[in-house]
């Protein structure tokens, strides 16, 4: 058996991060990781009422995420997390806890995220607060194990994308 791997799939609110990455640990065969549902209450109340998140809250978070791959990778389980890992210094503390962690960056445009903003339900995250997440926002460096995908696309499209930019096969090959 391989060493697990766990992957990130990541991207502003509104990017599909947990409808991709729901779909690439189906066909992947691995456990799927909701990175939101790991925020505490202080963070949600936060957000739900518009205000940006601060490097400081969201350490704990990103800490308690590093953590959850660090279970994972002991039980010798692959995974894949749903998580806006915006900036560099967050994707350092998630890979921190797995010694293969890999970026899958789910990146559009600003309509498209606006448009499924408007319309998304039920969760915490109002669409005000994308501005300051675009401007959080670093793109994965040339050193950084990870690719892009247009969230334009399908999700079966992002997800054969992925897995061929990956270098993945599914699980039902």
């Amino acid at each position: 058996m391989s060493a697990p791997m766990h992957i990130v799939v990541m991207g502003v609110s509104g990017s599909g991060k947990s409808t991709t990455g729901g779909a690439l640990a189906e066909v992947l065969g691995w456990r799927f990781i909701e990175g939101d549902s790991f925020h505490p209450r202080a963070n949600v109340e936060k957000m739900a009422a518009g205000i940006p998140l601060t490097d400081a809250d969201r350490a704990p978070w990103l800490q308690a995420l590093a953590a959850e791959f660090a279970r994972n990778e002991a039980a010798g389980e692959s995974s894949v997390m749903g998580c806006s890992a915006l900036k560099r210094s967050y994707r350092d503390i998630l890979r921190s806890g797995a010694p293969r962690v890999r970026f899958l960056h789910v990146h559009g445009t600003r309509a498209i995220l606006e448009e499924r903003l408007a319309h998304r339900e039920g969760h915490f995250f109002p669409a005000k607060l994308l501005d300051s997440q675009l401007a959080t926002l670093e793109m994965l460096g040339p050193d950084e194990d990870g690719v892009v995908v247009d969230m334009a696309l399908p999700v079966e499209e992002q997800v054969a994308l992925a897995l061929r930019l990956l270098g993945l096969t599914s699980q039902a090959a």
